[in-house]
Order: C-alpha cells, then structure tokens, then sequence
C-alpha cells in the first residue's frame, strides 16, 4: 500500500523514484493537497538525478505551460533527455514536435524516426501517426499497406482515428482488400467512442447501403451525433434529411437552420444550398440578394452548382445588376468542370453576343 510519508521521508532522502512518485502525488493530489508548484519542485529534482519519467513531465510541463512559463525549447531539451532513455511517451511527443515543427525545426524523416521509436514499444498514438506518415508519405516513402498495418495496431488497442482510418482502407480498398461489411465494423468502434469522422461516415454508410442494408433513420441518428459535434459534412446532410423527410419529418425551418450552421463553417454545398433556399423562398423569406451571396461564397470554393446559379443571376439580374461578363465567366467556369446547363447558357449568351442581342429578365 502506498504511503506518502513513506515516500516524503525517500525522497528527502534523495531517491529518485521516490522523488517522482512525490510529485505526481503532488500532481493528481493523490493522499496530499493538489499543487502544481510542489509537483514541479520534486519533479525536476528527480529528473536532474535521470529519472526518465520525471524528464518527460518537466518536458510537458514546458510544452503546455502548466505549473511554469511555456518554453517549448526547453520542452525539447527535456524530451530528448528521457526519449535517449527509451521513454516511449517522450519519445512520441518529440515525434509531434519535429512533426510541427514546435521548438525545433520541422523535420518529418526525424518526427517519423522518433514515431517508430515510440510505435514498436506500443505507444498507440505514435502507432497511429505512423500510418499517417506512411498514408500520406510524410516523412518517408507512401505506403499504403505499412500504413493499414500501424493503424492496426493503433485500432487494436482502441485508438479511434486509427479504427475509423482502418474504416476508410477497408471501404476504399486503400492498402487492403476492399470490404465494405469490414469498413462499418471499425467506423462503428470508432463512432461508439464518440470519433465524429466516424460517425458521419457510418452516416454515410446507412445512407447509401454501403456494407450494411440501407436505413434512412440510422443514417440520420449517426449524421445527427456527428453534426452535434461540429462536423458540417454531417450537419449538411441533416439540412437535406430535413429538406428531403428522409429518415426525420420533412421540415424546411430545420432544413434551413441546419445548412446555415454547416455554411457557416465554409461548406460550400451547404452554402450552395443556403443560397437557393433564399432564391426560392424555401423556408426563408425569398430574398436574391442574400441568394448570391451564399452562391457566391460557394462558387469560390469550386462549387459547380453554384457558379452556375451565379452565372444565372449575373445573365438575368436576380439578387446583382445584370452583367453579361459576369454570368460569361461564371458560365465558363461551371461549364469546364463539366456542368451541361451551364456550358449550354455560355453557348447561349455568346451567340446572342455575337448577333447583338441580350436576355430580358421575365416577369
């Protein structure tokens, strides 16, 4: 049983381990008052005497600005320190610093090395940035199936990124056989643990009938959880459970409600959305002028839909004084990612531009 007059009198007395035992004591205020002072006091005596423990504490205490002035330098000085001695814990976070270049300078083979370190003595966080070093090839050469192997090994120690990554290999066949019954087991051990990338793509799933048979309810359950953490993916496609009845009650207030939630967040489909339902009046008082700028704020992310509608409203004057340049060019940019209604319009003004002629709004 522990005894923390047992370990004040040790570490007095200079013992090292006793020394750290006492400051995390201190730390956790576990048999004694919390104070970050003490806890840093009896740290740092520990880790002078090497104490690797103590050295990744004072090393995250500099990181984080707990307890003392935030020094990420130092942080780095004491990281290496344990991380020399095997620290698997020290070892990741010096991995994440050379990763973002915090305190030191950005180094990706060196934040991989440190990684690899930390990985093979089960360190689950640094499993799982493996894979997305190998995943992305930061760091080192992409490879796809050594990335499925660390998030493996991240996932079976019950990681949820690297469960609801494992969930993405398996449904897109990125470094494993494609499966998609496969894919839902992960994204579902991913999402019960709250991962909201997970639950949004189990959404999905149920949605389309994507490894599991097609439920609008379910879809929109796991769209609804994942949008009430922020995602606006998940809280775009709430917007269209709303507009469409699809799994919920049709109702285009909620519709409206949720899309401008995701739009502002910069989803630009949602925005796409947000504009029409203005220019319609679809549970919004119809208004053309807040129409083209939620099209415009989504045509300048690429938003084929939108440049079109915008091309559209420059071409009649819905919402902006006509301009045929305007809805030429918003025309032209549609149509080059491959919208037919639009490459048709652009044919169009440019015909009636070439005769002399000009479009009248109708009534």
């Amino acid at each position: 049983m522990f005894s923390f007059t047992w370990c004040y009198v040790a570490a007095r007395l200079g013992d090292s381990q006793a020394r750290f035992n006492l400051g995390r004591c201190y730390d956790k205020g576990d048999g004694v008052k919390k104070d970050e002072k003490k806890a840093v006091q009896w740290y740092r005596l520990a880790a002078m005497q090497g104490h690797s423990g103590a050295q990744y504490n004072i090393g995250m205490r500099y990181g984080t600005g707990s307890g003392m002035q935030k020094d990420e330098k130092k942080a780095i000085c004491w990281f290496m320190l344990a991380a020399e001695k095997g620290e698997r814990d020290a070892q990741y976070n010096l991995g994440l610093c050379y990763g973002k270049g915090s305190g030191v300078q950005k180094n990706e083979t060196e934040a991989v090395r440190w990684y690899l370190l930390a990985a093979k003595q089960g360190n689950r966080n640094a499993q799982y940035n493996l894979g997305v070093c190998f995943k992305k090839g930061l760091g080192v050469q992409k490879n796809e199936k050594e990335a499925v192997r660390w998030y493996l090994r991240a996932a079976g120690q019950g990681h949820s990124g690297a469960q609801c990554y494992l969930g993405w290999c398996y449904q897109k066949g990125s470094g494993v056989q494609k499966n998609e019954k496969t894919a839902v087991y992960w994204y579902r051990l991913s999402a019960g643990k709250g991962n909201s990338d997970a639950q949004y793509n189990l959404g999905v799933c149920y949605k389309k009938g994507s490894g599991v048979w097609k439920d609008e309810k379910e879809a929109y359950r796991w769209f609804r959880l994942a949008a009430e953490q922020g995602d606006c993916s998940a809280q775009y496609n709430i917007g269209g459970c709303y507009k469409k009845g699809s799994g919920v009650q049709e109702d285009e207030k909620e519709a409206v409600r949720w899309y401008r939630i995701a739009a502002e967040q910069g989803h630009s489909g949602a925005q796409c959305n947000l504009g029409l339902c203005y220019d319609t009046g679809y549970g919004v008082h119809k208004d053309e002028k807040e129409a083209v700028r939620w099209y415009r704020l989504a045509a300048e992310q690429g938003e084929i839909g939108a440049q079109y509608n915008l091309g559209v409203c420059y071409d009649y004057g819905f919402g902006v004084p006509k301009n045929e340049k305007e809805a030429v060019r918003w025309y032209r940019i549609a149509a080059e990612q491959g919208d037919r209604r639009a490459r048709y319009n652009l044919d169009v003004c440019l015909l009636l531009r070439k005769e002399g002629r000009h479009r009248t709004r109708s009534t």
